[in-house]
């Protein structure tokens, strides 16, 4: 077996390409940013709902996960805005799925065997910690799953980038003669833990989240007497029980009789606990790992990978497929379709009482963002101590400026924006260059949106007071319009505000 000497600077070479390479300097960056996300405020939430929208694989996969069985709501009705999922699956719960899909994304395509491996050993071990943190009175306890998630971070990274010097790892630890820190400290010149910190150092990373990755002594563990020592508990506690239930394997006694000798008096963790803590990981894991596409196929699927496409297209199972495309604007084919899911998310979104009237805007603003493929949308109110009504919540292409540009004066104004609220009437502008338009266009948003060539405006009238209204445009002309259907359902959309906000 070789072994790392002065002539194998592994740890050197990995860390060079770690922070050079520029895939994974985006990673590092993304991880940093979802990482500092705080939950306390609307902001937080409002932040994260941005940044999963910006990457269209990224919703995709967080909407898969809030319509699997764990999380469905009890109605069955689809999710369909990450809004929704946010208030469904919880903040926490979205925050630390979303920095397990950034490590699939980047990840995922290597050396399929040993880095998924380790990915999946991830993802169980933050579901894990996310079990303990419900049962813990720590604040702000759900930072012991993103632990946990970074715990094999250092395993992972030689898997995807040193796959040969993984692998003798691996097959000195299989030995028996010794643990994995030794293995990897022989082979690489460092420990998996020591290069799990470097990394996440160099990714600027919080210091009680690094922490948390450190190694434990061995033996039983005592009750923690701080949250950094409990956080570190958790991140190993999880990593090992990760390693146990892989690929949904059930556990031994003996297995489960370790985990308590060494970790049930520190964790609060008796046999039953252990059994209902895994229980719930192995369902939710099932789910996540659909939402990702990393679970097997099942074995009708299996069956069907040899037929011809024409005969695929004749199986009893194959459905008619939605619309798929754009319109020349970028509205979507099946705009309809996506509208009248959105609908029904916001209705039981309502009906459910668990909202506040900022996410329900924030669920509308989004179904309209997304259904009828606008570059950006915003939701603006009214604002008495400014005089103003202005940009509150926004979505899409360089949001941050638009919403800070997005405001104009309550006092009235013959433009199509006081026009629309004094009418109380909806307006879908096709072609903004048309003449008649221009002249209603007032000077500020020519400014700040020269190249809209195409918008809406919503009115938000309640009891004929003007509350403020829905935009959102796009680039390019919209000479297919809106048709009777879709606008019904928009009517819809904008009633459960109007309802929301009626005294």
């Amino acid at each position: 077996m070789a072994v790392a000497s002065e002539g194998r600077p592994v740890r050197a070479a990995l860390l060079q390409k770690v922070c050079g390479d520029a895939e994974m300097f985006a990673l590092g960056a993304a991880v940093a940013r979802v990482v500092q996300m705080a939950s306390s405020e609307d902001e937080g939430t409002n932040e994260l709902a941005y940044y999963v929208l910006s990457d269209p694989a990224l919703t995709q996969r967080i909407l898969r996960l809030s319509n699997t069985a764990t999380y469905r709501t009890a109605s069955g009705t689809a999710v369909t805005t990450i809004s929704r999922a946010i208030s469904l699956l919880g903040f926490d719960n979205v925050k630390t799925t979303a920095l397990a899909m950034l490590l699939v994304d980047a990840l995922g395509s290597k050396h399929a065997a040993a880095v998924r491996s380790e990915l999946e050993a991830a993802l169980c071990a933050s579901l894990v910690g996310r079990e303990l943190a419900r049962r813990s009175f720590y604040q702000g306890a759900e930072e012991a799953a993103i632990g946990a998630l970074f715990k094999n971070l250092g395993a992972l990274l030689v898997a995807s980038h040193e796959l040969d010097r993984y692998r003798e790892v691996q097959a000195l630890q299989q030995t028996g003669k010794h643990s994995l820190g030794q293995a990897s400290q022989m082979i690489l010149g460092c420990s998996f833990e020591s290069l799990t910190e470097a990394v996440l150092l160099e990714w600027k990373i919080p210091a009680a989240i690094i922490s948390a990755t450190a190694p434990l002594p061995a033996g039983s563990l005592k009750a923690a007497a701080s949250k950094g020592d409990w956080m570190k508990q958790v991140a190993s506690f999880s990593a090992e029980a990760a390693r146990l239930l892989a690929r949904g394997r059930r556990l031994q006694a003996a297995e489960l009789k370790a985990l308590e000798q060494r970790y049930g008096s520190a964790l609060n963790l008796d046999a039953a606990a252990l059994s209902d803590v895994f229980a719930a990981v192995q369902e939710e894991m099932t789910g996540l790992l659909q939402s990702m596409n990393l679970q097997s196929a099942p074995p009708e699927e299996a069956a069907h990978e040899g037929l011809p496409n024409v005969l695929l297209l004749a199986t009893l199972d194959a459905e008619e497929p939605e619309p798929s495309g754009t319109h020349a604007s970028g509205k979507p084919l099946n705009a309809r379709d996506l509208l009248l899911a959105g609908v029904q998310d916001v209705t039981q979104m309502r009906a459910s009482g668990a909202h506040r009237v900022n996410e329900l805007i924030q669920a509308v603003l989004e179904t309209l963002y997304r259904s009828l493929g606008f570059r950006f949308a915003t939701a603006c109110l009214k604002d008495p101590r400014s005089g103003q009504y202005r940009a509150r919540i926004a979505f899409g292409e360089d949001h941050a400026r638009r919403q800070a540009g997005f405001c104009f004066p309550m006092a009235p104004a013959r433009d199509l924006f006081h026009l629309a609220m004094e009418n109380d009437a909806d307006l879908m502008i096709a072609d903004a260059s048309a003449p008649k338009i221009r002249e209603l266009i007032p000077d500020w948003h020519r400014s700040l949106l020269p190249d809209a060539r195409s918008f809406i405006v919503l009115p938000l009238v309640v009891n004929r007071v003007q509350v403020g209204l829905f935009y959102a445009d796009r680039t390019r002309p919209a000479p297919e319009g809106v048709p009777p259907d879709e606008t019904a359902l928009i009517k819809a959309l904008k009633s459960q505000v109007l309802v929301a906000l009626t005294p």
